[in-house]
């Protein structure tokens, strides 16, 4: 059993930070990826920023030079701090990996639960 669990979601005020983590768990062999997307009323679920085993991150436009994702590879877990928020930031932030579970499984891919983050003017 593989679970993503999230945690950090909250109502901020604009302008002000907040850091998001999620833990993957579980019989894990190797993690390639893992990212956050986040999803607002009435709108598409966007990538949000992730990274890949080899280094590389990939931020959304909206979000370059305010957030930032870093990782704990020995606790498997990842991070997104997100400074200077407004509020259009506010949805439904979804902790993603894509990992395999055994040597010679296949990657699969998995999400958290979602965590809600509320930014107020």
């Amino acid at each position: 059993q593989v679970q993503l669990v999230e945690s950090g979601g909250g109502l901020v005020q604009a302008g002000g930070s907040l850091r998001l983590s999620c833990a993957a768990s579980g019989n894990i062999f190797r993690i390639n990826a893992m990212g956050w997307y986040r999803q607002a009323p009435g709108k598409q679920r966007e990538l949000v920023a992730s990274f890949s085993s080899g280094g590389s991150t990939n931020y959304a436009d909206s979000v370059k030079g305010r957030f930032t994702i870093s990782g704990d590879n020995a606790k498997n877990t990842v991070y997104l701090q997100m400074n200077s928020l407004n509020v259009e930031d506010t949805a439904v932030y979804y902790c993603n990996a894509v990992l395999r579970v055994r040597v010679w499984s296949s990657f699969s891919e998995y999400w958290g639960q979602g965590t809600q983050v509320t930014v107020s003017s």
